[in-house]
């Protein structure tokens, strides 16, 4: 009876938890957005947004369709690599549509991989532990690149002390941690060690390991074999990737640099990459986007580099308009093609007019 009523407890502690995660969170977005709205001089923001031309919007577009092309070509070369030759252009699309999930959910930016998953297994036949295996890779490349560029960001504000007694040297650590463990992990599968296999071999021996938790080690230890086989026998693939994801990160912040520039923000690049940082922390926060954690970064990040706070607040809510009609745009095209892809699935006539 008293485990029963643990059992219970837990049950009711687990809703609870589920609720306020549910509440809290869009709660805390909205409340970031409010403070960013009430602060808002609309005409300024006008006046800020008409300082962009039709050329500087085009080049803008440009850059992030190259910053599109090299994200998207990791994934490609990766499952190149593992010989799996497959339409650029669909894959881009699947990437979309992972990117329009991990958006518009909340969290830090994931959530739309095993959409990536199903989508090249069903449409293009590919293995599932293959699939798994270069979406993994293609993900840590990412994140190993992110986490790089996030440390070199807080160095950076740290080391002009635009936070001043905010933050110390150790909030560096976190991501420079993140990055160690990554880099480890992908030593460790180019060496043959399988870190993961290991672990879930050891896991095995715990009496609650059931048939479907023995599928999901049998699927994850097939995926860490085909990742540790592709970056044993594609050497050159892998350090493609990875300089192809560097290649993406400094598009990024020519992106971003130019939209600040183009919007007149007086700003050196040093603080320009001060600003960037601020905008990739507040995407790590759980919140759909980052909404309202995007604004408020933006805003205050301005205010706390000395730019008059009218200006600062026009000029952070200007930029944020432009980020987030990029990326909502990005995230409708690739929920579209996914529902399309899941409306054809249904229609065995109409099931393969894209593949």
């Amino acid at each position: 009876m008293r485990q029963k009523a643990a059992g219970q407890g837990q049950e009711a502690w687990g809703r609870i938890q589920a609720t306020l995660r549910a509440t809290l969170l869009p709660l805390l977005a909205l409340l970031l957005l409010g403070w960013v709205l009430a602060q808002i001089p609309l005409r300024q923001v006008g006046l800020v947004l008409r300082q962009l031309s039709l050329a500087n919007l085009l080049v803008l577009l440009l850059l992030n369709g190259l910053v599109l092309l090299a994200l998207n070509g990791r994934w490609w070369l990766i499952l190149r690599g593992m010989g799996y030759r497959l339409p650029f252009l669909c894959l881009l699309l699947h990437r979309l549509a992972a990117f329009g999930v991990s958006y518009f959910t909340p969290g830090p930016h994931f959530g739309g991989e095993p959409l990536q998953v199903a989508l090249v297994e069903r449409e293009h036949g590919v293995a599932r532990e293959t699939a798994v295996a270069a979406v993994t890779l293609d993900k840590l490349l990412e994140l190993l690149v992110n986490f790089l560029s996030l440390a070199l960001g807080v160095g950076v504000l740290l080391w002009q002390g635009f936070l001043g007694a905010v933050i110390g040297w150790q909030t560096a650590v976190f991501p420079l941690a993140l990055v160690s463990a990554i880099a480890l992990f992908l030593l460790a599968t180019w060496r043959g060690q399988y870190p993961i296999g290991r672990l879930l071999r050891q896991l095995e021996r715990l009496p609650f390991w059931g048939p479907r938790a023995r599928r999901v080690s049998a699927l994850l230890q097939a995926s860490e074999h085909q990742a540790t086989v592709f970056c044993q026998n594609a050497p050159r693939a892998m350090l493609l990737a990875l300089l192809i994801s560097l290649a993406g990160w400094l598009l990024m912040v020519a992106e971003y640099a130019l939209m600040l520039h183009f919007l007149a923000a007086p700003l050196t690049l040093v603080q320009t990459l001060a600003m960037l940082t601020a905008a990739r922390l507040a995407y790590l926060l759980p919140l759909p986007g980052g909404l309202g954690a995007l604004e408020a970064s933006q805003v205050l990040m301005l205010k706390l580099l000395g730019v008059n706070p009218s200006l600062a607040v026009a000029t952070a809510v200007s930029a944020s308009l432009l980020i987030r009609a990029r990326d909502v745009l990005l995230g409708l095209i690739g929920l579209a093609w996914a529902g399309g892809r899941w409306w054809r699935a249904r229609r065995p006539d109409k099931a393969n007019l894209w593949v």
